[in-house]
């Protein structure tokens, strides 16, 4: 058959194959050692010292069944060192030949030794005319080190099949199981870039109490009292302060972005990289945070009125230009500062224009649709935090905190505070048709508030009040904030209730109260709806697929895309943003008490709920189960955008998990006996999230249901929920006073000189009230970096070619990726429609963030495959 077929093929028959491959750049280096790989490795090669082998693996033939499938002669990437300057900086291909007979069978595998001093990386190997199979593909994208770095273990890389562990070919068996040991390490010691180890630790690196007391902060998970999920094992000593804690003395290395272990194929891609060290977020508290000091050192007071902030955007704020000119020779600017200081002849500090403010042609002119009732009610809805307000089922709101420990934390609303506003509606009405809604920040903020108070921070529990009007848009009718008893938290919440007001003080009142309550949601989305829910949550998914899941198993194959950059960018956001003293402590209100709370929150978390159409059931938005697009009549908000946009994008996922995971599951029994699949769900259960493994909720992975409900849950976390928290936070909370990250006085009382300050002036009352200007252009910056879509993004329904050899997943995928064009229709349909009030709204922002294509930069649209950034 083989001869007919192939008439070349003789017992010793040479198989071409195409070898593509990148080498190291000067943005890979981080040691000296590394600088001298390229004139050692020349010479080396020059003595005809050979430094790259491949050897096929067969897949049905054997000569020792427990050393696994025959091994074929090693061949050698030739002319190593002649590689021209396009090359060095892009793919390098390589011609082998590789030599084959008819006992040796169908290659199935590769092994590759490195013996170079520096790494590379090796993207595919193509072979050519194989005997009885045509052309067999190896998709590797992985970085191969030097062997010694890896003793007796050259890398192995299989062909692009994909296998159930029963289904794999004898011969490959042995590889496939230690590539999965060598993936799981020892648990032992400090690990080094070239390890390749996925494991699991507690969050006991954010404190640096070798640094002071003031930098301790509680280790997260492995207890009742702070419960988190786990993220990646760095093996890094103890601190000399705490030994429970993970020591902060890590060296800076130059060349590189982590000064923590993250594995090599985990780390941003080159063209990722760049666009980091461009906008530079790592050097932001070296670099930048000096540079914004300078700024505000250099004006001479603090935000006073609108069109302070709005010179931001508009025209620049003017800087003394002898100030800035020692200012831009004496500090190293990053890109990000060197944009903002505009080079048009002024010495302008300049952002771009929030979508929230686009509306507004030159400097402020009130009233700006921002500061609307509408506005700020719709952003609940279509806005960059949509997934906390829910259906308020008894009035007045009732508390879930234990009395015994905080006393009566009911709500004092009275019918009296909202019934003229109920467009005729008694409560008791407003009640039974499902119309009224709460925000409700009081829980969550309570147990804190105390402690929050003691620092700069002075602020509020609230609950924000929220009617349905008939055109489907919601209004506010009671905003109510609570303070703790002087007396201490037993005697209960000292509240007020404020209501809408258009004019005067009372108006002035309201705004204040509105900014609390941004305050607060602000807080809570970037911490738990944006850091905790998506990024902390889906760390160990991440890391048990790569300890479980072979990555010739189908599983891995559908959840791989939607790890990228994943364990890269929440390493960095370790370093510098959840840290003690780090970016967010500084912005956002809870200060050091943030991940604290976070872990509060969690305690509460729910895998189940995590999917969509549970979300809006368990929040009262959706009235029963919602198991198609056929059940949107059932969300009493029709006009929702995150829900309806985000129905689309779950039903479709769903519908390509349910297709794929049919066609290798054909029955329940197939699930519940694969060994790495029930091996990847109890470590993802008892150890990635360990401190919830007792929980009744978790699916128990036994049919194929289960198995298609987990993975659409894992991919619906990892691309739309994070895209619908994370792309619009500087659309909205680039400009400050629409979402203050901080509040630093207490509401005026009438009689005091704050009051009168807010009756004579309400724009410098406002401003000292909020956010600082220090912490506003610090806020402004950091959302400017985590909003921005990277060069090398790969959205929902893309991913590379050749990713399976199965023709019915790829048509499925299609089928998926042509099903995402629809709804992009769909939704630029829905925006255009004057009827739904809440796409666009008083500030013209068409609902994008659910868009499933995107664009680069501060796009405001996008889901990419994976929490990026």
């Amino acid at each position: 058959m083989f001869k007919s077929m192939f008439p070349m093929a003789t017992d010793k028959h040479k198989i071409p194959a195409t070898v593509v491959l990148m080498r190291k750049t000067m943005s890979d280096y981080n040691d000296l050692g590394d600088w001298l790989s390229g004139p050692a490795d020349t010479i080396g090669e020059g003595l005809g010292i050979q430094k790259v082998s491949l050897q096929l693996v067969s897949a049905d033939k054997t000569e020792d069944p427990s050393k696994g499938g025959k091994v074929g002669a090693p061949v050698t990437l030739p002319n190593w060192n002649t590689i021209d300057s396009e090359q060095l900086y892009g793919e390098s291909k390589f011609n082998v030949n590789f030599e084959w007979n008819e006992d040796f069978g169908t290659p199935g595998a590769i092994l590759v030794r490195n013996t170079h001093h520096g790494e590379f990386y090796l993207k595919t190997v193509t072979l050519e005319n194989v005997p009885g199979r045509g052309q067999i593909l190896f998709v590797c994208n992985s970085w191969v080190y030097n062997h010694k770095n890896v003793p007796g273990h050259d890398r192995i890389f299989f062909a692009n099949k994909t296998y159930l562990p029963h289904e794999t070919p004898e011969p490959l068996r042995k590889y496939r199981e230690e590539e999965l040991r060598i993936l799981r390490g020892n648990g032992k010691g400090e690990l080094k870039e070239w390890d390749r180890v996925y494991d699991y630790a507690l969050y006991n690196d954010l404190g640096d109490p070798d640094k002071g007391s003031q930098l301790a902060r509680p280790v997260l998970g492995g207890s009742a009292k702070y419960p988190y999920p786990r993220r990646g094992r760095t093996g890094r000593k103890p601190s000399k302060s705490d030994p429970n804690s993970e020591s902060r003395d890590f060296p800076e290395l130059p060349g590189t972005m982590y000064n923590v272990y993250v594995p090599r194929d985990e780390q941003f891609s080159r063209l990722k990289k760049s666009d980091f060290n461009a906008y530079n977020l790592k050097g932001f508290l070296h670099d930048i945070m000096p540079t914004v000091q300078a700024i505000v050192n250099l004006t001479p007071k603090e935000f006073d009125t609108f069109k302070d902030i709005d010179e931001l955007y508009f025209n620049g704020i003017q800087l003394p230009t002898d100030a800035v000119n020692q200012l831009v020779n004496n500090i190293p600017l990053p890109l990000m500062i060197k944009e903002i200081f505009r080079s048009d002849g002024e010495q302008l500090v300049k952002f771009p224009v929030p979508q929230v403010i686009q509306g507004i042609k030159s400097l402020y002119t009130p009233p700006t649709a921002w500061r609307t009732d509408e506005e700020f009610a719709r952003e609940m809805l279509a806005g960059v935090n949509p997934i906390v307000i829910r259906l308020l089922k008894e009035f007045p709101p009732t508390s879930n905190l234990d009395p015994e420990v905080y006393g009566h934390q009911n709500s004092s609303m009275t019918k009296q505070d909202i019934e003229y506003n109920l467009d005729g509606l008694s409560v008791e009405e407003a009640l039974r048709t499902k119309r009224l809604f709460i925000l409700d920040h009081h829980d969550t903020v309570i147990p804190y508030l105390r402690r929050i108070n003691t620092t700069e921070t002075k602020t509020y529990a609230s609950r924000a009040l929220l009617f349905l009007r008939g055109d489907n848009t919601l209004k506010p009718v009671a905003i109510e904030l609570s303070s703790l008893h002087p007396e201490g938290d037993k005697f209960g919440a000292a509240s007020k209730v404020y209501t809408p007001a258009q004019h005067g003080v009372e108006g002035s009142i309201w705004q204040l109260a509105k900014a609390y309550v941004a305050v607060n949601d602000g807080g809570y989305h970037q911490l738990i709806s944006h850091w905790l829910n998506t990024h902390a949550v889906i760390e160990p998914f991440l890391i048990a697929t790569n300890r479980q899941l072979s990555v010739v198993h189908p599983i891995y194959k559908i959840l791989h895309p939607h790890f990228r950059d994943t364990m890269a960018i929440n390493a960095l956001a370790r370093e510098i943003l959840v840290n003690a003293d780090g970016l967010l402590e500084k912005t956002f209100y809870p200060g050091k008490y943030s991940m604290e709370m976070s872990s509060e929150i969690y305690k509460s978390w729910n895998f189940l709920d995590q999917a969509l159409p549970n979300d809006l059931k368990k929040r009262g938005i959706a009235v029963g189960d919602i198991n198609s697009l056929d059940d949107l009549d059932r969300l009493l908000i029709k006009d929702y955008p995150y829900a309806v946009d985000g129905l689309k994008i779950w039903f479709a996922i769903e519908k390509w998990v349910r297709d794929y995971c049919s066609f290798y599951y054909k029955r329940d029994e197939m699930v519940q006996q694969d060994p790495e699949l029930q091996a990847w769900w109890k470590e993802l259960r008892e150890v990635g999230h360990g401190d919830k493994k007792h929980e009744p909720w978790w699916p128990k992975m036994q049919t194929l249901k289960e198995l298609i409900e987990s993975c659409t849950i894992i991919i619906w976390i990892a691309s739309a929920l994070h895209a619908a928290v994370n792309f619009g936070q500087y659309a909205y909370g680039g400009y400050s006073p629409n979402r203050p990250t901080q509040s630093r006085r207490f509401m005026p009382e009438k009689g005091t000189p704050e009051y009168a300050e807010l009756e004579k002036n309400f724009e410098k009352a406002f401003f000292k009230t909020i956010t600082s200007q220090l912490n506003c252009l610090t806020g402004v910056t950091v959302v400017e970096v985590l909003s921005r879509h990277a060069t090398d993004e790969v959205y929902l329904g893309q991913r590379e070619p050749d990713w399976t050899t199965d023709a019915e997943p790829v048509a499925v995928f299609k089928a998926f990726h042509d099903r995402l064009a629809e709804i992009e229709e769909e939704i630029i349909s829905m925006n255009k429609d004057k009827k739904l009030k809440n796409r666009v709204g008083p500030v013209n922002v068409p609902y994008t963030l659910l868009f499933p294509t995107g664009e680069v930069g501060l796009s405001g649209k996008g889901i990419p495959n994976s929490i990026s950034i």
